[in-house]
């Protein structure tokens, strides 16, 4: 079963720290302190996810891949039922739930269990390590 499938989606975006899973929009939402990370519609024919500028241009030349409806321009990519594997979704729909934790207050961020002693962390909810 794919990660189009609403309840696999669910699985995987939920099991990152501090995210919740709602229905809105005709979807299954995936949030992080009250933002939107990611979404999967009800038929699992698209995936949406929040993306860097340079992963934008790449992604959206590939089929199936392009610019999110009703979301900000070239921040949000729509990834249509079979353009990218499991892998990769996994990753991208992780790396869009970094960019809004990172985006997210720090006061936020510590209500949610989401930094440790001041510094952020994982998604598994480990320290990250220093650049040092």
């Amino acid at each position: 079963m794919s990660l189009f499938s609403p309840s696999r989606f669910e699985a995987h975006a939920g099991s990152l720290k501090s995210a919740i899973i709602v229905r809105q929009w005709g979807s299954h939402v995936a949030k992080v302190g009250g933002k939107v990370f990611a979404l999967c519609g009800d038929d699992g024919a698209s995936i949406a996810f929040k993306i860097s500028e340079t992963s934008f241009e790449g992604l959206t030349a590939l089929a199936g891949i392009a610019q999110a409806p009703y979301f900000a321009k070239r921040a949000w990519v729509s990834v249509a039922k079979g353009a990218l594997g499991d892998a990769d979704l996994k990753a991208y729909i992780r790396a869009s739930y970094n960019m809004v934790v990172k985006r997210l207050t720090r006061k936020v961020r510590t209500e949610l269990g989401l930094m440790i002693g001041g510094e952020p962390v994982t998604p598994a909810g480990r320290r990250k390590p220093s650049a040092g």
